[in-house]
């Protein structure tokens, strides 16, 4: 609905397939206990896809070819490219939604993205090629089976990376298992961010994704730079939600320069631990990190997503965006 320049998502529909959190039409999908090729028709869930990008014209095309046909919605969150990343992202997917982010850092990016999300389920796929959109269906299969949230892990079968450095492998085992200690959880690989979740879940991840700041504040809030990751997961520690973690091979950046820094982004993550650690004790049972079992799986709805319209994309964040 458009009124007045100011573009809103559509009000959520208020039949059986909106109150169960499942849709009702018949997609093609992998089964718990079968390979890729052995599919069959069953119900299933709508999937918001949320895609950061900046300067990702190249990589775009390897990452749409990937997405399973069965997604609900796309929605690529633009960090103000300097190339033509929207004008691939349209050409490639003409229903994609482009949101411009209104401030600056992946974090940012995310929260535009996941308060434009109206499926029942959000994945979390970073633009540069590295995470397989292809795996979304076992991800979503650990949320059907029960669970909350579903992380992606390195380690295990079928997991694994092309692009873990020794200094980001260590890195890793020892934020993990601070982590861990911290907020009483078994996290395996804790800055890997390919991560899917009902979107119910969303107000225990508290994401500012309206405020602006001045140039002079940096252009950041807290948790707008490569901090997210641990951030989410530690605010989902504090609920106590479910979590399960699902295998997944992240392959190397296809073109450009990661943004990535290991020392100055490790040192952020740890200063995300301790102070989140010191602002709020978590739950005394902590986040539970098992096999998932079987819940309602409650498909609420947030409300319509309101902002100004922008000439390179279909919804711009702004301090005057409201929510029911």
């Amino acid at each position: 609905m458009v009124n007045g320049g100011v573009h809103s998502a559509p009000e959520p529909d208020r039949s059986e397939a909106s109150e169960t959190g499942r849709d009702k039409s018949r997609a093609t999908v992998i089964t718990p206990d079968c390979s890729p090729t052995n599919i069959v028709d069953v119900p299933w869930p709508r999937v918001s896809v949320v895609i950061p990008a900046m300067n990702e014209a190249r990589n775009l095309p390897h990452v749409f070819a990937l997405i399973p046909h069965t997604v609900y919605e796309v929605i690529l969150v633009d960090g103000r490219s300097v190339d033509n990343t929207v004008a691939v992202a349209r050409e490639l997917r003409p229903d994609v939604q482009v949101v411009t982010q209104n401030r600056t850092g992946k974090g940012n990016a995310l929260a535009c993205g996941f308060a434009a999300a109206t499926g029942d389920i959000i994945a979390m796929i970073d633009g540069d090629g590295s995470a397989d959109p292809g795996e979304i269906p076992a991800f979503v299969r650990a949320l059907l089976n029960g669970t909350d949230f579903a992380k992606g892990t390195r380690s295990g079968d079928g997991g694994g990376s092309e692009d873990l450095t020794r200094l980001r492998r260590t890195g890793n085992r020892v934020l993990s298992a601070l982590f861990n200690a911290c907020y009483k959880t078994r996290y395996s690989d804790l800055c890997y961010g390919y991560n899917v979740f009902w979107r119910r879940c969303l107000p225990v991840l508290h994401l500012d994704s309206t405020t602006l700041v001045s140039d002079d504040e940096d252009g950041r809030l807290w948790g707008d730079g490569f901090e997210i990751e641990a951030l989410i997961h530690i605010r989902i520690a504090k609920s106590g939600l479910k979590v399960t973690e699902v295998p997944s091979f992240e392959r190397s950046r296809i073109h450009g320069v990661s943004n990535l820094n290991a020392i100055r982004d490790g040192m952020r993550v740890l200063r995300t631990i301790l102070t989140e650690r010191r602002r709020i004790r978590h739950p005394d049972g902590g986040a539970t990190v098992s096999e998932s079992v079987l819940s309602d799986n409650d498909g609420s709805r947030a409300g319509p997503v309101i902002g100004m319209k922008d000439r390179n994309s279909d919804l711009i964040f702004n301090s005057d965006q409201s929510r029911s």
